[in-house]
C-alpha cells in the first residue's frame, strides 16, 4: 500500500510505537501518543501497529472505533464537545445540540468548512448540576444556552 505519510512522519510513527512496546498493555498509550503527534490515527499507522503488537488489523480497528476520543481524520483547530447525558438532556441539552449542529451545517464528528471547529458528543462532563454543559478544547462550560453557545463558536472562529 502506498503511503501518504512523509518519510519523517513514518519515522516519527515508528519511534512512538517503539517507545511504548515495553509497556504492559501498550496499545492505548501507543494510540494516544500517535493521536497527540498527528492529530488523529492515520490509516498508514494501522499496519505498523498491528505488526508490532502481533494483533490483527480488525482487532486494532475494534479498539480505535470503540473509544470515541480516537479520530480517523484530523479535528478542527477547536473541538467542541456537547454533553449527551441524561442530566443535560433533561434541561435542554438535546435541543442545544440540534440547534448547534444545524447552525454549523454539521453532523456529529463533523468539522466546519473553515476548519475552525469539530463537534463531538460526550457522555457526561461532570457538570450535571450546571447542565446543559459543553467543553471547548479543555474549557468546560456549564448552563450553556444558545446565546452562550454562539459566543463560544464566535470565539473559536466558526
Amino acid at each position: 500500500m502506498a503511503s501518504d505519510m512523509s518519510a519523517a512522519s513514518l519515522e516519527e510513527l515508528r519511534q512512538i510505537i517503539d517507545a511504548h512496546l515495553h509497556l504492559e498493555g501498550p496499545l492505548l498509550p501507543m494510540l494516544h501518543g500517535i493521536q497527540e503527534a498527528f492529530g488523529h490515527i492515520p490509516a498508514e499507522a494501522h499496519a505498523p501497529i498491528a505488526e508490532a503488537l502481533n494483533i490483527s488489523r480488525a482487532e486494532l480497528h475494534g479498539v480505535i472505533s470503540f473509544y470515541h476520543d480516537f479520530r480517523e481524520k484530523p479535528a478542527g483547530r477547536h473541538v467542541l464537545k456537547i454533553c449527551r447525558a441524561e442530566a443535560c438532556q433533561a434541561v435542554g441539552g438535546e435541543a442545544l445540540a440540534e440547534a448547534t449542529l444545524s447552525k454549523l451545517g454539521l453532523d456529529w464528528h463533523g468539522t466546519t468548512k473553515n476548519g475552525a471547529v469539530t463537534v463531538e458528543p460526550v457522555y457526561c462532563l461532570g457538570l450535571c448540576a450546571c447542565a446543559p454543559a459543553a467543553m471547548m478544547d479543555d474549557r468546560v462550560v456549564g448552563r450553556v444556552d444558545t446565546a452562550r453557545m454562539d459566543e463560544m463558536l464566535t470565539e473559536a472562529g466558526a
